[in-house]
């Protein structure tokens, strides 16, 4: 089954806690802080594999976690860092944030990598709180969540060449003529329900990859038929091939199919037109079709080829011309607003506020990071939270926003009753 677009959830792993010991040696009676370091979560990490065609994999499994760091432990032990999970994704998948539409990354080369989610740093163990005013701290860090998102992945097969042309224009046949490929080849309109990829080995032994669309009808611009299913799949191929039923047999006019193919590429993506291309005209082995050659040779001149797919009459020559444009053109193909976002660094706001339904709620990256990396269960923990948001400026924000003594302050789901 071919899948071209998935939407999934993906987690890096937690970091690790770090933990309160204390050394206790025989004849080191005060051994002092002894509290190792939580591991760092693992990456969700994406990797394109040339040999994954679909997105298949993600119809059923949605949800991607990477390994936990191990909690620290006593003796300074640090714990170990969270497993990264590896996911393979087909080369041509582009990844999006769900959230904000902006593009994640662009595989467009096998073993290509990106980190969709990275894991969270440990916490700090005690022996890392130590110095010269508290020499025995009694505190540890829980370890930082790992960054979660919900992504959107679009596959955009990757081909030297795509057919263009009506159901039934023979695109089908063609592609099994010159390839090893076998796709399904009926006398019904949409015979073809997914894209289909074969290799073209040339009499010099280049190879080239060529891609048969499913046919193409009005409007597929706006959706109708197959529609944006497989447009999509076009942008990424270097050569566009018309493939035209010469011969009429289903009662169009074989230069309004061309003009409507046209139309309907520009409408998707008016780059698609400054697409180098050659026009197939297919069927040649028809009376019709023949008497159709003068005109078409007035229209697309060098650009035509004749060809009968069924019979093979014409094919290689159209073969040979294809590769000799693929030579001379560059080796990847850029869709315009693909480029994956480069984010630069940008100093957080380290909170925000907001008075709702009495309650004074508190929100931002920074301060709900520090909130759950507090271990409260113990005094020294709650102090260094209290001294941390007092030098972030929290509650002189409050205060001039007007919170009075006893007002609710919310953070996340943890509530506090606020004192002066």
């Amino acid at each position: 089954m071919f899948v071209d677009h998935a939407k999934i959830y993906v987690k890096g792993g937690d970091g690790g806690n770090g933990i309160v010991a204390f050394r206790r040696e025989k004849y080191v009676p005060k051994g002092g802080p002894a509290g190792g370091d939580g591991g760092r979560g693992g990456n969700v990490v994406f990797i394109a594999d040339e040999g994954m065609k679909t997105l298949m994999d993600f119809k059923y499994r949605k949800h991607f976690k990477a390994g936990r760091g191990v909690h620290g432990q006593g003796k300074n032990m640090h714990g170990a860092w969270g497993e990264d999970l590896m996911v393979k994704v087909p080369v041509g998948t582009i990844i999006y944030d769900d959230d904000t539409g902006e593009v994640v990354a662009d595989l467009t080369r096998p073993e290509q990598d990106v980190t969709v989610a990275r894991g969270g740093r440990g916490g700090k163990g005690n022996a890392r709180f130590a110095n010269a005013t508290n020499k025995a701290p009694s505190y540890s860090e829980n370890g930082e969540p790992g960054e979660e998102k919900w992504l959107r992945l679009e596959l955009k097969l990757l081909a030297d060449v795509g057919l263009v042309g009506f159901p039934n224009a023979g695109k089908s046949t063609f592609i099994s003529r010159v390839s090893a490929a076998r796709p399904k080849i009926a006398d019904y309109p949409f015979t073809t329900l997914v894209p289909n990829l074969g290799v073209v080995v040339t009499r010099d032994k280049d190879s080239f990859v060529i891609a048969d669309i499913p046919g193409l009808i009005a409007g597929a611009s706006q959706g109708t038929g197959l529609g944006h299913e497989f447009l999509r799949h076009i942008e990424r191929t270097r050569v566009l091939l018309y493939i035209l039923d010469a011969a009429e047999t289903e009662g169009r006019q074989v230069l309004e199919d061309y003009e409507i193919l046209r139309s309907e590429l520009e409408q998707f993506n008016p780059e698609l037109l400054k697409r180098p291309f050659l026009v197939a005209a297919n069927k040649m082995d028809l009376p019709s079709a023949r008497a159709k050659v003068d005109e078409l040779k007035k229209i697309f001149g060098d650009k035509l080829y004749l060809i009968s797919a069924v019979s093979g009459e014409g094919v290689q020559p159209l073969i040979e011309k294809i590769n000799q444009m693929l030579r001379a053109l560059p080796e990847e193909i850029t869709v315009p607003g693909e480029q994956p976002v480069l984010r630069r660094y940008e100093e957080e706001e380290p909170f925000k506020i907001e008075l709702l339904e009495g309650i004074w709620v508190v929100s931002g990256k920074r301060i709900e990071k520090l909130l759950v990396m507090t271990n409260f269960n113990s005094d020294e923990g709650l102090r260094r939270f209290q001294n941390t948001i007092e030098k972030m400026g929290l509650e002189a924000a409050l205060q001039a926003r007007g919170i009075q003594e006893g007002d609710t302050v919310k953070i996340m789901d943890f509530e506090f009753e606020y004192s002066e």
